[in-house]
Order: C-alpha cells, then structure tokens, then sequence
C-alpha cells in the first residue's frame, strides 16, 4: 500500500499497527505542543539526537506535511494520545477538535524505517510480518534535560541472531534519523531491563532457541511521551506506540551511506 493511501485508511478512521506497511518509505513519531514550549522541545531533541532524531518542525498551525502529499497530521496517525498537565487524557484517531492555532508539530525518526534494511539483510523479524509491535522498553538512562523536557529514555528490542549482530549495527549505521546503531547489545540489565521478555510497551518477542540469538536495543520515539509527562504542559499529542505518520520520503532519501 502507497503512503498516501495508508494516510487516508487513518484518516478514515482506522486504527491499526504500521509496522512493516508501506515498505520503503520513512515512518515518523509525532509529537504537537504549543509554540511557547517548541524551542525548548527543539533543544531538547538536538542534545538527545538517539531518540529524538528531527526529520520535520512545522510552522505554528500548519497540519501539512511538507513530505507527504495532501498530508493532515490531524487525521493521518492511525491513533493518538492526549496528554494534559502531563498526565495522559485519551485516545483519538482524529485530533481536529483539539487542534489549536499555535500548535507545533515535529515529526521524529522512527526504526520502522531501518527495519526494511534488517530484513534485507536477512535478518529475522518476526512480528513484522504479523502485525504485532515491536517491544519497548523504558531503560534507567536519563535523557538530558532542556527546559522542564527530562525523562528516562525508552529503548525498542529486537532479538538478532549472534552471527547476525554485526551485520544489523552496519545495516541500521546507514539512519542515523531514525535511532541509527544500538545502544546496548546484550546485558539487558545493564540498562535497567530486569525482564527482557516482559516490554513495557507492545508486544513480548521470545525466540524459540534463545542460545542462538542477543537482544540489541535501539533508542525509541516514544522517548518524548514520558518526557511530555515530566514537562505538564496543559496540552500535548503524540502517536500511540506503533502507529505512525507514514510519509512519502523513501528510506533510501534518508540514508546516509
């Protein structure tokens, strides 16, 4: 399915996981706050690059994305999540009534854009295929903080197959603007994972043979969600985990080697 048609089958009201959909093409994170907090988000992406890796900041009030065609990042995320006074208040799948004139929307890197490159390279992804979500961690590394934005950062999983580790750190070294290489590769404790089949978001992925493969962790676009918790600003919109803004750049366009 084209992007454009994936924008409109949310636009339309669907809700549905947008990993492994339209093949190729880049997938964001979206995060809308007003404009008296998005230069300090601004700052805040750019000394977190990992998690936050910017691809797009639209002008105060504009809904159109300038890489997606007849784009609405009112209608066009499969589903989203309200916040207010940092708290979570809903799930919508259309923000229109909530949409503000001084709202500030920043589309972030997303690791469903290399996970087309893992597969590739023969690397084995299993809910990819299977409509499931990739698993997501929140880790005990602190972020650096801008302004009141601070939090822990949140890591994706995957479980990669020991001769494989190398070739996957090469594959996913070509996005540094969608989480680039892993933060950890094995030694999930380390990084405050005491379960590593038990996510705090999506969907746990056990391989068969365990012996056989190591999970690698990659930083995370839902990094701002807890962050947006800790800043309480009185009203904030992002993707829910898994479902993104598809747009029309493709990942080659985005990579770098």
């Amino acid at each position: 399915m084209k992007p454009i048609d994936l924008r409109k089958k949310a636009r339309n009201g669907d809700n549905f996981t947008t990993s492994g959909l339209a093949k190729g093409h880049v997938q964001t994170n979206v995060v809308i706050i007003p404009k008296s907090y998005a230069f300090d988000f601004t700052l805040f992406c750019l000394r977190n690059p990992k998690p936050c890796p910017i691809v797009e900041v639209m002008d105060p009030g504009n809904y159109v994305s300038s890489f997606a065609e007849d784009s609405d990042i009112r209608k066009d995320v499969p589903e989203y999540k309200i916040f207010k006074d940092g708290k979570f208040s809903e799930f919508a799948t259309d923000i229109s009534e909530f949409w503000r004139p001084d709202f500030v929307a920043f589309l972030l890197g997303c690791s469903f854009t290399f996970e087309n490159e893992l597969v590739k390279n023969g690397i084995e992804l299993p809910y990819f295929e299977s409509k499931k979500n990739v698993p997501m961690f929140i880790t005990s590394i602190d972020t650096e903080k801008a302004g009141n934005f601070h939090g822990k950062l949140v890591v994706t999983q995957r479980w990669i197959r020991r001769e494989k580790v190398v070739k996957a750190i090469q594959a996913t070294s070509r996005f540094p603007n969608q989480h680039g290489t892993p933060i950890q590769v094995g030694n999930s404790e380390e990084i405050g994972i005491s379960d590593p089949y038990n996510p705090d978001f999506g969907d746990p992925w056990i391989p068969e043979n365990e012996k056989d493969f190591i999970p690698l962790y990659w930083a995370c676009g839902v990094t701002p969600q807890l962050v947006l918790e800790s800043a309480k600003i009185d009203i904030s919109i992002t993707h829910s985990p898994g479902k993104m803004f598809v747009t029309d750049l493709t990942d080659e366009e985005m990579a770098v080697i």
